[in-house]
């Protein structure tokens, strides 16, 4: 990761024009957050989706003395169809701390249930999940990560579909409380107005499910889209230097009170279906709590209301109020079976 890291920083120091806006309180936070053994909680960062560069180019705004301690380092949510086709690529974004996702639109195993949340509430949440303490560091090889070591426990690794293997990052204690970034809108949009679709409710399940509450930081991005617009040309695959970006962090949110009610419906609702079937895992949920009217109510409000506090950072920076129907599914619909180019608003979008 550190060396990504320096690369993403050089391209942004050396052949860009950057902007921060509220990184000094950023920051602080992840000084608080350096030793995994005193963490008290997890971090969430969520954030619009301009380009198909937005995660790693940016956190190559963090000073170099971070880019060392892949602990206190983000994960990320990776498309399985993109980023994990062949064992270079899966062992390039495994020890970038990237966990592989499937896309509903692309993959039957896609969706807010599969094994890869699991992965990412615990990441966030006290552990450790088994009768055994896990081991403080990894001891297994990602040179190889879709074989699995017949020498250790089997929750060392998870599978997404049922045939590949991944280490599970969970199962160690130095990745307790650890930092989840994630791109809500689960596609990139470009448009002049800065405006964003909806988010889908993966994000919920994070905010819900982990143990205790994580820390939750908004983030609005700008100016990637013009490092790697999708209208460039050949060579596609070069970031385009000399480009204007700016980063803006949100202030940590009270995340009490702005999530507070809807987590303790949400641990109500999770207590009454273990006193019928018993103490359920971490990040795992019966069929009522995936698809009950309740449970479905509960993520739907707790999106909305992470997707307003992104919204209200974007408006720190000066844009207009969001249009509030741009927060359902439905408004987007207009866009027809067609899910990547150019829309009618002059917007363009893009699989990730």
């Amino acid at each position: 990761m550190g060396a990504v890291g320096l690369l993403c920083k050089g391209f942004l120091t050396g052949l860009s024009k950057v902007e921060t806006h509220g990184m000094e309180g950023f920051l602080k936070l992840l000084d608080e957050r350096e030793d995994p053994a005193n963490r008290e909680r997890g971090l969430i960062t969520v954030s619009n989706h301009i380009s198909v560069m937005d995660d790693p180019i940016l956190w190559g705004i963090l000073p170099l003395s971070y880019m060392f301690n892949p602990d206190n380092l983000r994960w990320g949510l990776g498309s399985y169809d993109l980023c994990f086709t062949n064992k270079g690529l899966s062992t390039f974004f495994t020890f970038g701390q990237v966990l592989p996702t499937h896309r509903s639109a692309h993959s039957q195993f896609g969706g807010l249930f599969q094994p890869t949340i699991t992965q990412a509430i615990r990441l966030l949440s006290r552990g450790p999940f088994y009768e055994q303490d896990a081991p403080v560091k990894p001891t297994t090889s990602l040179k190889s990560p879709d074989l699995i070591d017949p020498f250790t426990n089997g929750h060392l690794t998870f599978s997404t579909n049922g045939h590949d293997t991944f280490p599970a990052p969970s199962a160690y204690l130095s990745r307790r409380h650890a930092w989840v970034h994630i791109f809500p809108e689960g596609m990139i949009h470009q448009s002049e107005d800065r405006i964003m679709r909806y988010f889908k409710w993966g994000v919920s399940r994070l905010i819900l499910e982990s143990d205790p509450m994580p820390d939750i930081v908004p983030i609005f991005i700008e100016g990637f889209d013009n490092i790697m617009h999708e209208t460039r040309t050949f060579p596609r695959f070069i970031p385009r230097p000399f480009k204007n970006v700016r980063v803006t962090f949100g202030e940590k949110l009270d995340a009490e009170e702005v999530f507070g009610d809807l987590r303790a419906r949400w641990k109500q609702m999770r207590a009454t279906e273990e006193r019928k079937e018993g103490q359920l895992e971490v990040g795992v949920l019966n069929e009522k709590l995936k698809y009950s009217p309740e449970a479905v109510s509960i993520r739907k409000e707790c999106t909305r209301r992470m997707r307003q506090a992104v919204l209200d950072v974007r408006r720190q920076r000066g844009y207009p109020e969001d249009d509030p129907k741009n927060s359902l599914a439905e408004t987007w619909l207009r866009e027809g079976p067609g899910r990547e180019g150019r829309k009618e608003d002059g917007s363009i979008t893009k699989d990730t």
